[in-house]
């Protein structure tokens, strides 16, 4: 995943660079005052330090259905030469309206880069390391404050500093970032399939995981195309086929699943539990969890897929490990890639070929899913060569009467499957269709534990027989009216095809989209008003009161000076925090790192406040406010501070991720204004005891909604995560119908 960790780290320089020109404008706002001589024009002072703050907001309303149109990475070269030539323009700068204007050219390029950069990461990283590699855009953010004081440090030491010198220096590393985003960074292989550029996106995946078998991940992109609206929740026992055998019951026969692997004469069965199915029989297991009714199904149904989750769910699929390589995409066997380049026709079936259908795009010879087996499959030689042959080494799924299904490895445990079922018509032609499948294991081998999601049943007691939860669904290409219009394969439609619609407001406005926008509305609202501004702004006071500012004095120090280099401290310690919590997002999850973390912000807030109430002596209250300060930073940037930008980078669907994404930043920028311009009237009118008390109420707040309605996500796929939020979304409707 090497690839994928240069292209997250190069990405995430756009951060630093947001972190630096933060940094230097508070610096330099000081030297700017004396040359414009702007000590009794408070209100420019403002503008000049707000105007990034205004062209961020501005550029957000638009970066979303922007990146959606023209793609991620031409949006993030765009805010490199924004940077780059923002920076140029300050230096430059002879009046404060010349400086205005570029500080307003500097905030379009930070909207842009703190909007789209986790959005691009989510889209490149593998399941396993999303959370991880989306925290970067955290650690950057904050290192480049740190350098940025550091160098604003040092030349506060000189005679004369220059502000223009302080600014214009973020020239240098924006024009290192544009060249990244030019040379470096491809487009994000999800834009790219839902364009129908696939051979572009196979390339950039393989370049990004380092290796050549894509071919399910690509699978897996293109069924992220579709809205998860017909989504259903089923349940299969797979085992081998002797065990599971049903003389007595003939219709349960009739819907086994036959599964093949490599190993010659094995064979294998995967059998639907029986019992009331989809969402009602979901929505009681539901309620049997969470009687009180309050928490969101999403977060049961999440929760339950964590319990289960293979202690080795890497892209190569840990499924079913001990069924051999059954389920295995990354088997010793060398892989002929060329999926998209052939075509296949069936044999003895009435279907028209991909070849013979004519498509009209170069990039998509064939589907994906026109390569999965037929009826030959079952004597099909172990010793077959070729790429047919390793497909069908990869996995076999065959159905009634030889009704195929392929399956591969998609990460986090979970597999990717079609499931092919044919009828006859009324002209007496065979119609037929895919059932798209997200299959994840239940149970252990030859266990009757299942997730909060099973659907009952009857599971063998012992011998090999697995329990799966399946995520089932129509593929995102399935189209019965345009079956005839451009045909890929029966019944589907080219992704370009969805792609010509492009991103519609609409799509807001499907439940699962509606749910993960008020997660993600909510995460950032709750964020802003939690109290970092807050405490940003107390910070030199109390570290000044605990007497740091004396000790730096006596060191020859000015105050300018001294608060700078406490500035760059108190960055300095957020970087190991932020390192700590970039381990734990995989490991422990998003959802326990805000549940975990937010207390001890409400901890340190109390503590705050009880220390602008109670007078325990000036030097106490000043250390007890320093290390509560301390505390409250640190824990800030390991959960509340990554965590909603790596969610709402999560949970939306790939045609509207873009949209949705630019609302959420939308609403982080609004508050920012909100809450940075309302601090000096709250002080003013509620004091700084009740300005900490407020925020440690809304952290409280902010707990309970985490705990209510914020599902775990790591380690899925983002179009898995998709799904649940779709299903989650039924699964609520249901229990407010009963």
């Amino acid at each position: 995943m090497s690839g994928a960790v240069i292209v997250a780290i190069a990405a995430a320089i756009g951060n630093l660079l947001q972190g630096w020109d933060n940094a230097t404008i508070a610096g330099s706002i000081l030297y700017i005052k004396k040359e414009f001589h702007l000590e009794s024009e408070p209100t420019v002072e403002g503008l000049i330090v707000a105007m990034s703050l205004i062209g961020a907001t501005v550029v957000t309303t638009c970066s979303g259905a922007l990146s959606d149109l023209l793609g991620r990475r031409p949006m993030l070269i765009i805010s490199s030469l924004l940077y780059f030539l923002s920076s140029l323009v300050m230096f430059w700068s002879p009046n404060v309206y010349i400086l205005l204007f570029a500080r307003l050219l500097d905030g379009l390029g930070i909207g842009l880069a703190v909007t789209l950069v986790p959005l691009y990461i989510s889209e490149i990283a593998p399941p396993e390391t999303r959370g991880l590699l989306n925290t970067l855009p955290q650690f950057t953010g904050s290192a480049g404050m740190f350098f940025s004081y550091c160098m604003v440090f040092g030349m506060s030491l000189t005679k004369s500093p220059s502000w223009r010198l302080m600014l214009g220096v973020l020239s240098i590393p924006s024009l290192f970032y544009f060249a990244l985003t030019i040379f470096l960074l491809p487009e994000s292989p999800r834009w790219l399939v839902s364009k129908g550029r696939m051979l572009e996106a196979k390339k950039v995946l393989q370049g990004l995981r380092g290796c050549q078998d894509v071919a399910g991940e690509m699978a897996l992109l293109v069924e992220g195309l579709g809205n998860g609206g017909d989504t259903s929740i089923e349940e299969y026992i797979i085992g081998p086929a002797n065990e599971l055998a049903d003389e007595e019951d003939p219709s349960k026969a009739k819907d086994q699943i036959k599964l093949y692997g490599a190993e010659q004469g094995q064979s294998w069965v995967a059998r639907p539990v029986t019992g009331q199915g989809s969402i009602a029989q979901i929505s009681r297991f539901g309620s049997m969890a969470n009687p009180s009714g309050l928490v969101d199904p999403l977060v049961t149904l999440f929760g339950s897929v964590h319990e289960k989750v293979p202690e080795n769910g890497r892209m190569g699929s840990s499924l079913f490990p001990h069924f051999g390589s059954m389920f295995s995409v990354g088997g010793n066997q060398p892989k002929n890639e060329d999926w998209d380049e052939e075509s296949l026709a069936r044999e003895g079936d009435d279907y028209i070929s991909d070849a013979a259908a004519g498509d009209s795009d170069d990039n998509l010879h064939s589907p994906l899913i026109s390569r999965q087996a037929t009826s030959m499959d079952k004597d099909l030689p172990h010793q077959a060569h070729g790429s047919l042959a390793n497909i069908r080494q990869s996995s076999l799924l065959q159905g009634n009467g030889g009704e195929p299904v392929g399956s591969a490895g998609i990460g986090g445990g979970w597999q990717l499957a079609w499931k092919w079922s044919e009828q006859e018509g009324p002209d007496g032609k065979k119609e037929g269709g895919f059932k798209r499948i997200y299959l994840h294991q239940e149970g252990g081998t030859g266990s009757r534990r299942g997730s909060v999601i099973s659907l009952g049943g009857d599971l063998p007691t012992d011998g090999d027989a697995v329990q799966t939860a399946a995520l089932v669904s129509q593929p995102a290409l399935y189209n019965k009216d345009l079956m005839h219009h451009q045909p890929v394969g029966p019944a589907m439609i080219h992704p370009a095809e969805t792609a010509a619609k492009g991103p519609s407001w609409n799509d807001l406005f499907e439940p699962g989209v509606k749910h993960a926008l008020f997660v993600g509305v909510g995460l950032q609202i709750l964020q802003q008003f939690s109290g970092i501004n807050g405490v940003l702004y107390y910070t030199p006071q109390i570290l000044e009161q605990a007497g740091v500012g004396f000790l730096l004095s006596n060191l020859g120090l000015s105050s300018t000076s001294s608060s700078f280099l406490i500035s760059a401290v108190t960055t300095l310690l957020m970087l190991p925090c932020i390192a700590i919590a970039m381990r734990l997002m995989d490991i422990s999850g998003r959802r326990t790192l805000l549940l975990t973390t937010i207390p001890i912000l409400i901890v340190a807030l109390l503590i705050l406040v009880l220390g602008s109430l109670v007078d325990l002596g000036s030097t106490a209250n000043a250390s007890i406010s320093t290390v509560s300060v301390v505390v409250y930073f640190c824990f800030f940037v390991m959960g509340f501070g990554p965590v909603p930008n790596i969610l709402c980078a999560e949970i939306f669907p790939t045609r509207v991720r873009g949209l949705c994404i630019a609302i959420c930043a939308l609403t982080f920028w609004i508050c920012d204004i909100i809450v940075t311009y309302s601090l000096p009237v709250m002080l003013n009118s509620i004091g700084l005891g009740g300005v900490f008390g407020l925020y440690a109420i809304v952290c409280f707040i902010a707990w309970v909604f985490v705990f209510l309605k914020v599902p775990e996500t790591k380690g899925m796929p983002l179009e898995v995560i998709i799904e649940f939020f779709s299903v989650g979304a039924k699964q609520a409707e249901a229990a407010n119908h009963n």
